[in-house]
């Protein structure tokens, strides 16, 4: 098979990029291997370095921290994608009254990195005499939500530049206002072409949650750090960084399997209740438009 991007490798490529590839796997096992055996030879293996975590309390600690990255991310996930879609409505605004602020703004906490914004906000508003409310949920929940909700906002807004003009004219040729256009055709589409992208920054969201050890929130990295310094339990800071990093692995194949099947069921849902293959824009707008 041919392709318009590159020319089909011929039988020497391809038993060069065979050659590479198996080079490649030995790489990283190697490197894997060599990573283990480290840990072993230094006793990051042995009874002593684990026992902590064989404690009902120590197992208990660690799920309630497990609860309060969940509840963290639940709410700066909600958070983000509603700010994203205000902040992308407001930059296609046709006043620049209203364009331009909401450009700055998002261009402004898209530049800011979330850990300066958790310390700001955590550090920064009580020093100014800002102390009611001021929590270190707070401070992680919305230092998540500025960031993360700017970069939505691009996310969302790239998907509904987009689409075809052609809807947008047929959703006004029809009567529709422009926040009916805007809410009935092009979010949804923009929405479900932008699902990958919005689903790999949620799960950033979720990993971005591991900061807020820097403002004492008690989520799963503060307590790992608080276990791995236990010095009568030989200070077991790899075996604490092992156990944190499998529940922030597992956490995020899980929220990337939720959102694939999400994204499947949308497709599905697209395809048996779309319209139909040679349906013109105006057609499907009407029939967008009887929805409202």
């Amino acid at each position: 098979m041919t392709s318009v991007l590159y020319d089909a490798p011929g039988p020497k490529a391809r038993v060069r990029h065979l050659v590479l590839g198996i080079v490649s796997t030995l790489l990283v096992l190697g490197i894997i291997v060599f990573i283990i055996w480290s840990f072993a030879e230094t006793g990051q293996f042995t009874e002593a370095k684990w026992k902590i975590f064989t404690f009902p309390l120590v197992q208990q600690t660690i799920l309630q921290a497990v609860g309060a990255t969940l509840s963290a991310f639940a709410v700066a996930a909600v958070g983000s994608l509603v700010l994203g879609i205000v902040l992308a409505m407001g930059r296609l605004s046709d006043h620049r009254a209203v364009s331009v602020p909401f450009h700055w703004f998002t261009e402004l906490f898209r530049a800011i990195p979330v850990l300066i914004l958790m310390m700001m906000i955590y550090y920064g508003l009580p020093s100014i005499g800002i102390r009611e409310g001021v929590t270190p949920f707070m401070a992680v929940v919305v230092a998540l939500i500025l960031y993360n909700g700017s970069v939505l906002a691009e996310v969302f807004r790239a998907g509904i530049e987009a689409l075809p003009s052609g809807q947008r004219e047929a959703g006004f040729a029809i009567g529709m206002r422009k926040y009916q256009v805007m809410q009935t055709i092009l979010l949804p589409q923009a929405v479900r072409s932008m699902l990958p992208v919005i689903i790999s920054q949620l799960v950033v969201t979720l990993k971005d949650t591991a900061l807020g050890f820097i403002v004492t929130y008690n989520e799963i990295l503060f307590q790992a750090k608080y276990f791995g310094s236990q010095a009568q339990y030989g200070s077991p800071i790899i075996p604490a960084a092992m156990v944190a990093g499998v529940l922030y692995v597992g956490m995020c194949l899980i929220l990337s399997g939720l959102a694939k099947y999400a994204e499947s069921r949308l497709r599905k849902s697209q395809r048996v209740s779309g319209p139909k293959k040679g349906t013109t824009a105006l057609a499907a707008a009407q029939q967008a438009s009887t929805n409202i």
